[in-house]
């Protein structure tokens, strides 16, 4: 272990104001290195930008800018050694001191489960016998101010200006004050901070559906309420993710809960955009309900006939319409006070739907052996997310089911037709036969060219099938 580290290491054991102030001043200087390096390289960037010929140097600029943004988030360590067995107790007080834990690895898309269960453990000797918690996860496209949004409703510090958007996922804790502990029934909430989907550096990726499917169905899985953050009025960018993660719910046995979930338009000013949205909103839960029915028809679940039927949701008090942050055009913009002021008129809401809800709060234990069995399914579930919503899922069923019949027709012509070319080779000796060939090898050579004629035959044909027919359902979908 490199000297750095055991210093690192050293100065987070330290009591705790100690302890807060060495973070604090470690987050504030790793911002200013940043801040100095970034500014350099996005110049670089630029510069390179203008000539399409370096894609190689652009593309290894891009990954330093990514690597270059650095704060103080609590993440995996190598625990193999003596002397780093104290490790997840020393980052469960830092939960506790309020800084985020790293849940999903940006960089690898997993969850270190070694690493998370052993600090929760910990978590729940420090906290016990009070360790009630309810989880409260966001959701949404990737820069539509996800971080600042729980900064705002819970007053936490997810990073916001180091760089970069957030990679993976983060959990905060946040111990509940008397008066609200006795309407949610629990001791602590958990936040849980997400990477934004449909990335543009991701879009590039052949499984960029499965990675953000994946994400979002694990994350709406862990939450008692899942907040839907969206840019503006249009929530059609969050409708195929939303169809996966419901397909999964009722594929993985393993998923015995139904989420919450409240849909929050940013950036819309108008006072009037709840009424005017309303068929909008109708809309997008009619083909919500489609895609559940089409879903639970191919997992044969078909008691669940409608979207709300796994998600509790309402086009009526499920959505809200959130002002921008800035008052005018930044740098120089104040802070917009209606910004706060709908936030707040939100955490009220969530903390009321929670309030009024049957308990649902798990003590840590729980929520960690929870954490474990979803992850589990969502890693062996590959069949699912692979699509890009359930339409398509069903399409490609139904092209596979007509496929089986075709080639189960393709079989049976060439089994057949074997058996009769079988037949004429073991006759060749009769008249009937020598009268068509005087010669085996002719016998032979003819029988070849029958064999490829039908073969190509049936290529062309289960090919001009599978054209027609993936046109017909691509015109569906």
């Amino acid at each position: 272990m490199s000297n750095a580290m055991t210093c690192f290491i050293n100065a987070i054991s330290s009591p705790g104001i100690e302890r807060g102030y060495f973070l604090k001043w470690m987050r504030m200087n790793l911002d200013n290195v940043s801040r100095e390096k970034l500014s350099g390289l996005r110049e670089q960037y630029k510069e390179k930008c203008k000539d399409s010929e370096n894609k190689e140097e652009i593309k290894d600029i891009d990954k330093q800018l990514s690597n270059s943004s650095l704060g103080t988030q609590t993440t995996e360590t190598d625990q193999s050694r003596k002397q780093l067995q104290h490790l997840p107790k020393l980052c469960a007080e830092l939960l506790l001191d309020g800084f985020p834990l790293e849940l999903v690895d940006g960089d690898a898309s997993n969850i270190p489960l070694r690493w998370v269960s052993d600090v929760l453990s910990k978590l729940n000797d420090l906290v016990s016998p009070k360790n009630k918690i309810l989880v409260v996860t966001v959701l949404g496209v990737q820069s539509t101010g996800k971080s600042t949004l729980l900064n705002t409703m819970f007053g936490v510090q997810f990073a916001v200006s180091s760089g970069r958007c957030t990679r993976g996922a983060f959990m905060l804790l946040i111990r509940i004050n008397e008066n609200v502990r006795k309407v949610l029934n629990c001791e602590f909430m958990v936040i849980i901070d997400t990477e934004g989907l449909k990335s543009p550096e991701l879009a590039q990726l052949d499984n960029s559906h499965e990675h953000d499917n994946e994400l979002a169905t694990l994350v709406v899985g862990l939450s008692d309420i899942t907040i839907i953050n969206i840019a503006m009025e249009n929530s059609t960018e969050m409708k195929d993710i939303l169809q996966i993660v419901v397909h999964a719910f009722l594929r993985m046995k393993e998923v015995g809960k139904r989420p919450k979930c409240q849909f929050v338009h940013q950036n819309v000013s108008d006072v009037s955009a709840h009424e005017k949205n309303l068929r909008d909103r109708k809309l997008l839960l009619q083909q919500l309900n489609e895609m559940t029915q089409a879903a639970a028809k191919m997992e044969k679940k078909e008691e669940n006939k409608s979207f709300t039927d796994v998600m509790e949701y309402s086009p009526d008090t499920g959505n809200w319409y959130i002002p921008g942050l800035w008052n005018g055009n930044p740098p120089m913009a104040p802070v917009n006070a209606g910004y706060s002021e709908a936030v707040y008129e939100l955490k009220k809401n969530i903390i009321q739907i929670l309030g009024s809800c049957d308990s649902s709060a798990n003590d840590i234990l729980e929520f960690t052996e929870w954490m474990k069995s979803l992850w589990n399914a969502v890693k062996h579930e590959n069949f699912i997310f692979s699509f890009r919503n359930s339409l398509v899922a069903d399409a490609y069923m139904r092209l596979c089911t007509e496929f089986n019949k075709w080639e189960w027709e393709f079989r049976k012509e060439m089994y057949t037709w074997v058996t009769k070319s079988e037949t004429r080779i073991s006759n060749y000796g009769t008249v009937a036969v020598k009268s068509e060939v005087s010669d085996m090898k002719v016998l032979l050579t003819h029988l070849k060219s029958e064999a490829c004629t039908m073969l190509s035959k049936w290529e062309t044909k289960l090919l001009d099938n599978l054209t027609t027919s993936s046109k017909q359902r691509a015109m569906s979908i």
